[in-house]
């Protein structure tokens, strides 16, 4: 018996609103395109086709940000999603890799070790030394197989990988080619290829692009919801996804614990309440939506399990607690202040308090 897959790509589990959009979609589409550009931003965003059928959103925040995006991917030019960690970077590349190429899975991840192999090419080891270099011997990387089906490559944490390993790019986003000096031969992109990448600058480790690589992408900065409403939108709806998943307790039973987790993440974020009277310290953690939605399941998972599957302060506290002290010495401060000065004294918010000042100690 085959089990359930845990995460599904995106071009599975959206197959039908995909599906819909497709069959309605008689705008002109870029070579290779499964959707229109105006299909794919409404795939994005969310709405209503002619037939009723309704669109879920799968981005909360500036229309005219995923415009751009998808604009510069119908061109020449590669894109760079750009923001701090959890603003939905890796989530919109998913997307407009499944809605545009059908396919989200060819991805290179970046990190310290990430080698160059990961962006060109590598070579199956048993057949070079029995053969020499040959078509058969040669392992292609996400990055080649996206050139050779007119597809979007996707490179997560571009920042990450080492100033060399970067560079590999420079001759595939410019002359959209790659050369296989072993061969004497090159691989030539077909129409429809093109990359998205994602970085941050507030992680450590950055590895700082070159001025000739960042010519080659255009660059949309995704900000942090502008609003607490637009905010707890987005948790909702992200927790209402993993929590389905995972077969845990609707998040609506605790959307009231939800606001006071994304109210808790924004004021300390911004380093001022949200009546703007008291000035805070931040913590030296970014407190993202990610990490919001990632403290709302993990108090629904300690409320199904051990609780009566409501959400409560209790199930949320220990969360808030390991993403705002991040750093012992100095975070802790930074809290408990907060506890003393803010949420002790806020109209509700006692059983919160209590709940925090048992998890702190």
């Amino acid at each position: 018996m085959t089990q359930a897959v845990l995460r599904p790509h995106v071009e599975q589990s959206d197959v039908d609103e995909l599906a819909a959009l497709a069959a309605q979609d008689d705008r002109p589409r870029p070579p290779s395109w499964r959707l229109s550009p105006w299909a794919v931003v409404l795939y994005l965003m969310g709405g209503r086709l002619a037939d009723g059928t309704e669109i879920s959103p799968k981005y909360v925040g500036s229309r005219r940000l995923i415009e751009v995006a998808v604009a510069t991917l119908a061109t020449d030019r590669a894109l760079l999603l750009l923001g701090v960690p959890g603003t939905a970077k890796t989530w919109v590349s998913e997307h407009l890799a499944a809605a545009i190429s059908g396919d989200s899975t060819l991805l290179v991840q970046g990190t310290a070790g990430t080698a160059e192999e990961s962006i060109r090419y590598g070579w199956n080891y048993a057949r070079l030394i029995a053969e020499g270099p040959s078509e058969r011997a040669l392992v292609a990387s996400p990055v080649l197989h996206a050139m050779e089906d007119g597809k979007l490559a996707r490179i997560e944490e571009l920042t990450r990988m080492p100033a060399d390993v970067q560079d590999a790019l420079i001759t595939i986003l410019s002359e959209k080619t790659l050369p296989i000096p072993e061969l004497g031969t090159e691989v030539q992109a077909r129409k429809g290829f093109n990359v998205i990448a994602t970085a941050n600058d507030r992680d450590k480790g950055i590895n700082e692009l070159s001025s000739a690589l960042r010519r080659r992408f255009n660059t949309v900065v995704l900000p942090l919801p502008d609003s607490a409403e637009e905010e707890v939108e987005i948790v909702a709806r992200r927790v209402g996804q993993l929590g389905a998943t995972l077969e845990l307790p609707e998040p609506d039973a605790g959307l009231a614990e939800i606001r006071r987790v994304v109210s808790v993440f924004r004021e300390l974020r911004s380093g001022r309440t949200e009546d703007g009277r008291t000035a805070l310290k931040s913590p030296s953690g970014t407190l993202s939506t990610a990490e919001a939605i990632s403290v709302v399941t993990g108090g629904l998972a300690l409320a199904a399990h051990f609780g009566d599957g409501v959400l409560r302060p209790h199930d949320v506290a220990a969360g808030i607690l390991g993403a705002v002290v991040r750093d012992p010495s100095s975070d802790r401060v930074v809290w408990t202040e907060y506890l003393e000065t803010v949420v002790r004294e806020r109209d509700g918010w006692a059983d919160f308090y209590r709940a925090c000042r048992e998890i702190t100690g």
